[in-house]
């Protein structure tokens, strides 16, 4: 490198023509000029007006730096700019719904009726609605969530259902010899849920899971350690503020945001909510 024709000075103000612009990417490993700091980019936002990007060394230390000059990417000096622009995430098609139902012009919400969709928790409740809400506001059918399943089977006794109050519950993590498979089975054998309750799951640990790794740009889902919370493990993975409860409602909004439509979410949930959907409403 010719540090007689590029010093500090042109690190930190050279001309817009003398560097390679460079988008910033997850896992990108750079060097700050100026403090020698090394690491890779976890994250990127905006801050006070300004983009900001968190770089994790080796031992897992993070510090934070404005981005634009000062940054050397496998030993070159370049400006590092915001994150290059996703392509405009594909909405509903003209006339579609997000859950690729035809939209019913001018159709107004029904009256709620007695059937309902239960979910395990609010961000299920959420992802629910994003989808499949213009349908469910068609067909008059409301998501309530049940903040967890262990109470299920006083739950549905409470809830009295027969026909014409029919009753949908969506579970995470509904597999073979599970909690939940065990719950569903005794809740299904309680009186009158034969015919007028359907128990349906999907396979994942959380509902979060169910959003396509490539709508948030990864691979795949990080892996999270046995024994501890699989939601701030998730976001500690992604390089997100995860401390407190807060951090774990507005890790779920970046994520809910990804969601679009159907498309964003895997068919074994796609087609459990469906079949639910179905079964509150074909007579």
């Amino acid at each position: 490198m010719d540090y007689q024709n590029w010093g500090p000075r042109g690190v930190s103000a050279p001309a817009k023509a003398e560097l390679p612009e460079v988008p910033v990417e997850r896992g990108m490993v750079l060097e700050d000029f100026q403090s020698g700091w090394v690491g890779a980019v976890t994250r990127v936002e905006k801050s006070g007006g300004m983009h900001v990007v968190a770089l994790e060394d080796r031992r897992g230390k993070s510090r934070s730096f404005k981005l634009g000059f000062g940054f050397l990417l496998e030993g070159r000096p370049i400006r590092l700019m915001p994150p290059a622009a996703r392509p405009a995430a594909s909405g509903p098609a003209a006339g579609r719904t997000a859950s690729g139902s035809v939209r019913v012009a001018g159709q107004r919400a029904q009256v709620a009726k007695a059937s309902r969709i239960w979910v395990e928790g609010k961000h299920d409740a959420e992802l629910v609605e994003k989808v499949w809400g213009d349908d469910l506001r068609v067909e008059g059918i409301v998501v309530e969530p049940l903040h967890g399943i262990d109470d299920l089977t006083a739950a549905v006794a409470a809830f009295k259902p027969g026909p014409g109050r029919r009753l949908g519950v969506l579970v995470d993590h509904l597999v073979p010899d599970s909690k939940e498979s065990r719950i569903a089975d005794a809740v299904m054998a309680s009186p009158g849920a034969a015919g007028n309750v359907l128990i349906v799951g999907h396979p994942y640990v959380d509902v979060w899971q169910a959003i396509r790794p490539a709508v948030l740009g990864i691979d795949k889902w990080p892996a999270v350690p046995r024994g501890q919370d699989w939601k701030t493990g998730i976001l500690k993975a992604f390089g997100w503020p995860h401390a407190t409860k807060e951090d774990i409602g507005l890790g779920w909004q970046k994520l809910l945001g990804a969601v679009r439509t159907y498309a964003d979410l895997e068919a074994s949930l796609l087609g459990r909510v469906e079949e639910v959907i179905d079964f509150l409403t074909v007579p």
